[in-house]
């Protein structure tokens, strides 16, 4: 390297450690920000809010729509969001709990939600985790509800339905499945363990490349990743992270049968959150058992101007044939539209529930 480019290189390094300085004393002074904004809230008294959804969701957009470049927006909200839960915990650590054991999509997705400042606790089951934020052992919860492919997750919509929970956030995640495997090659492959969903989000793969294999449904595709580290015959399909955290060969890579797989979740809470400016208001109904009854509540929203981004019915348990209908609205209840056509929508079905109103997944 000539003296000329060495120097230049020299300069560069130095104007990045004094930037790095910089971005440190910016960094700790928000964070005493945060803490200071902590005592103010328990000096108040009551119940004190230190987790604000709707604030951060309009920080990440506005991060996103600001950003100049050449960071990537995503990175940008990326950074964003960890300075975010890193300062929050210094205000107020936050329980999460998730469909567990770690390394599962749930996992990412709470991280991903909730930055990496949190305390996760991993359960067994969608219903733990929804007893788990019930009872107040987790602030929150994230569960899965739906996935581009093989659409609601039953679990989850029924366990919505009886809980008491609102929903706070709704994230949505990119999943790219890898087949895991102790194994020298596909042949010596005897079980392949997973979720359900992701069974059925690789069946076309599984049929084409392991017709001898017998596919095992499991809890969570990490207890598949935990099953196929004990035994050199059998495969897991689980993400990256499962298999960084429990050190498992990735024998084939991105094995779902549809390019643009995503799986969308929900956060569950306790409290009611405040508009953001754009907002989902998600909400189940069943409807009089009369013929047009159905058109008749989706009349009131066409009528209203609302649009409706997603309906999915599930069977009831106490009428053979009866349905409850889940349905994500466009806006909050505390618009004024959307609280008219919830207000008329009461009138004309058997039994309305609002979830809850909660902030769009910026990213």
């Amino acid at each position: 390297m000539a003296d000329g480019e060495a120097k230049a290189l020299e300069q560069l390094r130095s104007d990045i450690d004094a930037l790095d300085q910089e971005l440190l004393r910016l960094i700790n002074a928000r964070a005493r920000l945060a803490i200071e904004v902590g005592q103010v809230k328990r000096a108040s008294g009551g119940d004190a809010v230190f987790y604000r959804p709707e604030r951060e969701a309009v920080i990440l957009k506005r991060t996103l729509d600001s950003n100049p470049g050449p960071l990537p927006a995503a990175e940008a909200a990326r950074l964003m969001r960890e300075i975010m839960s890193t300062c929050l915990a210094l205000e107020h650590p936050l329980r999460v709990a998730y469909l567990g054991p770690d390394g599962t999509y749930t996992h990412l997705a709470a991280l991903k939600h909730f930055g990496g400042s949190i305390t996760g606790v991993p359960l067994a089951g969608i219903d733990e985790v929804m007893r788990e934020v019930e009872s107040g052992g987790a602030n929150y919860g994230v569960v899965p509800v739906e996935n581009s492919i093989e659409g609601g997750v039953a679990q989850t919509l029924d366990a919505l339905r009886e809980s008491s929970l609102k929903l706070s956030g709704e994230i949505v995640l990119a999943i790219h499945h890898q087949l895991l495997s102790r194994a020298g090659s596909l042949a010596d492959i005897t079980h392949v363990y997973a979720h359900n969903q992701a069974l059925a989000q690789c069946r076309r793969w599984l049929v084409s490349h392991l017709p001898h294999a017998e596919c095992v449904p499991v809890a969570s595709n990490a207890e598949g990743a935990r099953r196929a580290l004990a035994d050199e015959t059998s495969a897991a399909i689980a993400g990256e992270r499962a298999a960084e955290i429990y050190a498992i060969p990735i024998l084939h890579r991105n094995i779902e049968d549809e390019v643009g797989n995503t799986t969308r979740f929900v956060v569950v809470g306790r409290d009611s959150v405040p508009a953001s400016g754009a907002d989902v208001t998600s909400v189940m109904f069943t409807t009089p058992n009369r013929p047009g009854a159905l058109h008749e509540v989706l009349s009131v929203l066409a009528d209203a101007g609302i649009s409706m981004t997603r309906i999915e019915s599930r069977p009831l348990r106490e009428a053979a044939w009866d349905y409850v209908f889940f349905v994500d609205l466009e806006g909050h209840v505390d618009t004024p539209s959307v609280a008219a056509a919830l207000t008329e929508l009461q009138r004309r079905t058997s039994r309305l529930k609002i979830l809850g109103s909660y902030p769009r997944a910026v990213l």
